[in-house]
């Protein structure tokens, strides 16, 4: 047995570079080595419903990136009284509205714009979120008491009734600005700016829960004793096991943004003219619901395939992201 062992050795020595390289994607069967990441994405894959809503909204992108080298922001905004509430045509696929602007290219800047409020709104709610969640659950003691008394007390406050508040409060203060070759009304900045400092409480409970539980492992024990400063534990060691949870938390935000605005700018406080936004665009056409349907019905097409297909892969995502999953 002995001799079998020392043959062993000695064949394995002989092996070269080449040979041993390319048994590092075996398992201990002969099998290929599945990464975390070729994990995730096979389980997303199999979430048929992810995969549509991954597809819709890969289409509603090409719609509003491609719509935009197509039609012009000019052209968008261009009135013609003589074709007023036009019904959907050849020269106006989706009609007009009540000036006679086209309600195609109206969505496609419309869409642009409720999609960067609701990425920039969740980047604002993460960057609260994850600072204070992480702070709270990492160091605890006084820190997590005052920093999770605030959570519940910004928990008390409707983030509605104070989104209303606000951009009344602000509208017309913050004056138009261009950003990208475009002209955004300053009630842009006002909803991405409340929408995110009024959403991060779930984002920070859910990351200081991870911090809590992560904190006691053994690997960041390991570095507590070789002396690994706490920032760095943070950054590198805790944080970035946390990602899952952040990732799908952060996808459906930006539904829920997309929906806040809609709200707030159904309402009249939302984006100001001359800025297009889906939600104002249904504002717009509430005194034309049986007339001229062709005004409420695209735009709000969109925003529910949109919120929709944000949620679909919102929940792929928590599944293929599940470390518990054996699938």
């Amino acid at each position: 047995m002995s001799t079998s062992i020392a043959d062993s050795k000695h064949h394995t020595a002989d092996q070269g570079p080449e040979q041993t390289v390319s048994r590092l994607g075996e398992g201990p069967l002969g099998g290929r080595v599945v990464t975390p990441a070729g994990l995730a994405w096979r389980r997303f894959r199999r979430h048929r419903m992810a995969v549509f809503g991954a597809l819709i909204m890969l289409g509603l992108l090409l719609y509003v990136v491609g719509g935009a080298l197509i039609w012009s922001e000019s052209y968008a905004n261009l009135t013609a009284t003589g074709k007023r509430l036009s019904p959907p045509s050849l020269e106006h696929p989706f009609g007009t509205d009540q000036v006679g602007r086209d309600v195609l290219a109206r969505t496609i800047y419309g869409g642009h714009i409720s999609l960067l409020i609701g990425v920039a709104a969740v980047m604002v709610s993460l960057t609260f979120g994850v600072l204070v969640g992480a702070l709270s659950g990492y160091y605890g003691g006084w820190i997590d008491s005052i920093l999770m008394r605030f959570t519940e007390a910004m928990f008390s406050i409707p983030s509605l009734f104070l989104l209303i508040v606000m951009s009344k409060f602000f509208s017309g203060r913050i004056p138009t600005f261009d950003f990208f070759g475009r002209s955004f009304s300053g009630s842009v900045v006002v909803i991405i700016v409340v929408i995110g400092l009024t959403s991060w409480m779930y984002l920070a409970r859910l990351v200081r829960a991870n911090f809590l539980s992560l904190k006691e492992r053994d690997f960041v024990l390991a570095a507590h004793c070789l002396g690994v400063p706490n920032r760095r534990i943070i950054l590198r060691h805790v944080l970035p096991n946390t990602m899952a949870p952040i990732i799908v938390a952060a996808t459906l935000g930006v539904a829920g943004a997309i929906l806040s605005e809609a709200y707030v700018s159904f309402l009249g406080l939302g984006v100001q003219p001359p800025t297009a936004s889906w939600g104002n665009m249904l504002e717009n056409a509430y005194t034309y619901l049986e007339s001229a349907p062709w005004l409420w019905f695209f735009p709000g097409l969109l925003t529910v395939l949109t919120v929709l297909s944000i949620n679909f892969i919102g929940d792929g995502l928590r599944d293929a992201l599940d470390p518990r999953s054996l699938q």
